[in-house]
């Protein structure tokens, strides 16, 4: 079903099959009024190809004031089919067509009600409001967007009538008009059509021209300046209408209107999957450092969070650069996280806090200060001079079994606390704890599985029909009936810049990165991590950490 969407959205607007509607009512909704008239015709290529017109019979007088509107009587009325016997031959006319309307809520609003009280389901074709259209082509030229000023307006051959085929026949002119006007923005297809609206009076609209050879698949896109150089990168399940989105109405960020003032072109790379697209966007980000790519510095803000088990009285810490001494788990995305975590462990395990730098023949001096977690009997903490080297072993043994998860015991004692917090109703606490073993297991699935594929030398994974094929945790080729390879993307790139001679230092840009790093240590460097979790994302859809 979205297949065959996604290809009614990529057709050219001559091939797509337009049913304009308009229903005459007794009432302004569905819910104070019944349809007394149904009028519908359908389009394709400009021209008429089928109608439908019937009476329907609203089981109820029709009002005075609604009989002068329309000129439609009881008396006509009265012999026609109720909407309930109509609704299967309407509905198969409209069959899966694009519905278009004039103030479109009001009319599907009026089938759907009527579809949901015959127990039917409601409409699911795509909808064209021609009101929303004419205020974004021809607003500013006319006195408003009701039907009758814009024919009367645009000189339309048909005027409406409050009469359903009238009424259809002048939306369908009008329908046909706007779509030529239209085409000044380079509206060639539906999706750029349905699009249009959200535009608005953008102030670089005029740059919408450079989205006209952007295909409709997946990929990663990059904005250029005059001088050539990628002021951003992005990556996009619809190359096309991701672009055409930052010239809508609705986005208002200051960093779009000044990247877009900038804008002098658009390359691409097609790509096989969304997948591949992100991986290709994280490697380019990371070497290039657009200005406008304020995600590119994400990597240099991850953490670890390590168990020293190199000193005599281990504590946890967090630090930026992994140490193959002691325990370390990560890279964490933010020294927020890293902090819950330690936080979190040591209210349930006496761990020492303090950040004093203890010996194998630390003696705590009498005069010496006692840190507080040590003082509230928090900790066990040589500095306070009772600590038994021996049971303060077994305490750390507990938070290294944690992190190394071969241990739930941390985790079991959180969640004993977090239930004692809510018998004593002091939910606010049990919150903050449950939020915290949250973070803990998101953190010690993030290394467990990035750990795991890292170890992999060489892994091949099939999610659908796309066969990933990785080294230590990194996208080497997507399969997808043919081999996507860095390499046939810095070909799409240096053909995208007309710069073929710049073919190897993209390629280089593209390529995978040195894949042994970090792995005989076994950690994970924070540089690779945004790819590696990527692909942790497929591994783990495919089911490949099932049974680890």
């Amino acid at each position: 079903m979205l297949a065959a969407v996604e290809e009614l959205l990529s057709l050219p607007l001559q091939d797509v099959y337009f049913c304009v509607l308009d229903l005459e009512t007794t009432g302004s909704s569905a819910k104070n009024g019944g349809i007394t008239e149904i009028g519908a015709v359908k389009y394709v290529g400009g021209e008429e190809v089928a109608r439908f017109n019937t009476f329907i019979n609203p089981g109820h007088a029709i009002p005075p004031y609604i009989v002068l509107l329309t000129g439609i009587t009881d008396t006509m009325v009265h012999n026609a089919p109720s909407i309930e016997e109509v609704l299967p031959e309407l509905l198969e006319f409209i069959g899966t067509s694009v519905v278009v309307a004039h103030n479109a809520r009001f009319d599907v609003g009026f089938i759907n009600a009527a579809l949901i009280e015959d127990g039917r389901a409601t409409l699911n074709n795509v909808v064209i409001d021609t009101v929303s259209l004419a205020r974004r082509l021809v607003g500013s030229e006319v006195p408003n967007c009701k039907l009758a000023t814009l024919a009367s307006s645009l000189r339309l051959q048909h005027q409406p009538a409050h009469r359903a085929l009238d009424d259809v026949l002048a939306t369908g002119d009008l329908l046909h008009y706007l779509i030529e006007r239209a085409s000044g923005f380079n509206v060639v297809t539906l999706d750029d059509l349905i699009m249009l609206p959200s535009l608005g009076a953008h102030p670089e609209s005029a740059k919408l021209s450079l989205t006209q050879d952007l295909p409709r698949t997946p990929g990663v896109y990059m904005f250029v300046d005059a001088g050539g150089k990628i002021l951003y990168i992005g990556k996009a399940t619809n190359l096309r209408s991701r672009v055409r989105s930052y010239f809508g109405a609705g986005e208002t960020r200051k960093k779009v209107g000044a990247l877009l003032k900038l804008v002098k072109g658009v390359h691409f790379i097609e790509t096989p999957d969304p997948v591949t697209a992100e991986v290709l966007e994280i490697r380019l980000i990371g070497k290039l450092r657009p200005r406008y790519n304020f995600v590119g510095t994400r990597s240099e803000k991850y953490c670890y969070v390590r168990l020293t088990t190199d000193e005599e009285w281990p504590r946890l810490v967090v630090t930026k650069v992994p140490s193959a001494k002691g325990i370390s788990i990560g890279p964490i995305s933010t020294r927020t996280m890293a902090r819950e975590m330690i936080e979190a462990i040591e209210s349930v395990v006496p761990l020492r806090r303090c950040t004093v730098r203890m010996g194998r023949n630390y003696v705590a001096s009498p005069d010496a200060p006692v840190c507080s977690a040590a003082q509230l009997g928090l900790a066990q903490c040589p500095c306070s001079g009772s600590a038994d080297p021996v049971s303060y072993a077994a305490i750390v043994q507990t938070v290294a079994d944690a992190l190394t998860q071969k241990s739930t015991h941390v985790l079991e004692l959180l969640d004993e606390k977090m239930k004692e917090h809510s018998a004593a109703r002091q939910f606010e606490g049990a919150a903050l704890i449950r939020d915290r073993i949250q973070t803990i297991n998101t953190i010690l699935r993030r290394h467990r599985q990035a750990t795991a594929l890292r170890q992999a030398p060489s892994l091949t994974i099939q999610a659908g029909d796309i066969v990933y094929e990785m080294e230590c945790g990194l996208l080497k080729a997507t399969h997808a009936g043919t081999a996507f390879t860095p390499s046939a993307a810095a070909q799409q790139f240096a053909h995208s810049m007309r710069m073929p001679r710049l073919m190897e230092d993209i390629e280089s840009l593209l390529a995978m990165p040195s894949a042994e790093e970090g792995v005989a240590e076994g950690l994970v460097p924070s540089q690779l991590l945004d790819e590696i979790l990527c692909l942790a994302r497929v591994a783990e859809t495919a089911g490949y950490f099932s049974d680890k």
